[in-house]
């Protein structure tokens, strides 16, 4: 195992990637189908 972190840093490292991710998601919707509604209601 690694040794331990600094308090809040994996969280924030995780925080960070989901934000991306999630952008990254909603750029290739919006590219794919650009027609839809804004609401969504899966997400």
């Amino acid at each position: 195992m690694k040794p331990p972190e600094q308090p809040g840093t994996r969280e924030e490292r995780l925080a960070a990637k989901l934000r991306e991710n999630l952008r990254r998601r909603k750029a290739q919707a919006r590219g794919r189908e650009p027609a839809l509604p804004k609401e969504q209601p899966n997400e």
